[in-house]
Parts: structure tokens; sequence; C-alpha cells
């Protein structure tokens, strides 16, 4: 039973010398949150094309090879997310027969470029009272550096958007939400 419990305890401080050595060698734990939050993503957008390739398998054509396969992958970019810039890179696939199938990974859809959180704490930032101009380095000190993509003028679409939304929703009908009419 000591040899268990040594065992566990030495597998535990084997972790614990693992993130000594890297706070050692100068790596920011936001840098480990970063790197951990890219390598699941990655895999689980790998998974998701993999899945889509399963799912075709069967399809061949005349000559006997696979209708659909992977045909590398689109250049990386980066999406910001609440723990800070994560790079991606999301594979293509190629439709041999012409059928139409196409991969659009569903956690890093085309021209997404911030995560949903991030996207959301934009207009909570400007409703508490943070100027344009002070909106990109709120959310340089919230998620790093890499804010990127919240030039003054980012921000003023983004606030164009907003004002439409607002008054779309301002005008809307109540009289058949409330069952008259």
């Amino acid at each position: 039973m000591s040899d268990d419990t040594s065992k566990g305890t030495l597998g535990a401080r084997g972790g614990q010398d693992r993130g000594e050595e890297l706070a050692e060698l100068g790596v920011p734990l936001e840098e480990l949150v970063r790197r951990g939050a890219r390598d699941i993503l990655q895999r689980a957008i790998e998974a998701e094309v993999q899945q889509l390739l399963e799912e075709f398998a069967s399809v061949s054509l005349i000559d006997g090879r696979q209708a659909v396969v992977r045909n590398g992958y689109l250049p990386a970019r980066e999406i910001l997310t609440s723990a800070g810039p994560v790079e991606v890179q999301v594979p293509k696939v190629r439709d041999r027969s012409g059928s139409g199938v196409k991969f659009n990974s569903a956690l890093a859809p085309p021209y997404v470029r911030r995560s949903a959180r991030v996207a959301a704490a934009l207009p909570w930032l400007y409703l508490k009272g943070i100027s344009s101009g002070d909106l990109g380095e709120a959310l340089e000190v919230l998620v790093g550096e890499g804010a990127k993509g919240l030039s003054p003028g980012a921000l003023g679409r983004l606030k164009a958007q907003w004002s439409e939304e607002y008054q779309g929703w301002a005008r809307r009908p109540l009289v058949s939400r409330l069952g008259q009419g």
C-alpha cells in the first residue's frame, strides 16, 4: 500500500516538477493556458473533420478511390478567446465527385475572429461606460496583448450593428405578442 501511495505522490510531484520547470523557463501561466486551449481546439476540429470523412467513407469514384478526402489546411488564423488569442488551422476537404461536400467547422466557422464570450463582452463593456477609445485597452487587459481586430473602426461598426439591433427591437410590434390582433 505504501508503494501505491508513494507512486501517487511521485506522479503528482512529477507534474508539479514539470510546472516548476516551465515556470523557471519563464513561460507565463497565461501562455500555458493559451497553448492548452489551442491544442484542445485543434484536436476538436480534427475530430470534426474526421467525423465528416467517416460519414462519406463509403462514397467512392468509379475507379474505386474515395470521393471525399482531406486536402491540407486553410491558412492559420487567430481567434480571440477569453484565454487570449488562439491560433487554429482548419483542415480542408476535397470532394472529387463534385457533389458539393464541404467542411465548415462548428467550433471555428469561416470568418469568425472572436469567440462568443468575447463578442458578448464588447457590448457589456460599452454599456458600462467604457468609451470606444478605451474598449480596446480594456480588452487587452482582460485577454492579453493579442486583442487584435478591435480598432476604432471595428468598434464603430459594432456600435452601428448594436444600434440597428436596438432599433429593430424598439420597433417590434407588441400587439401580436400580447395575443391581441
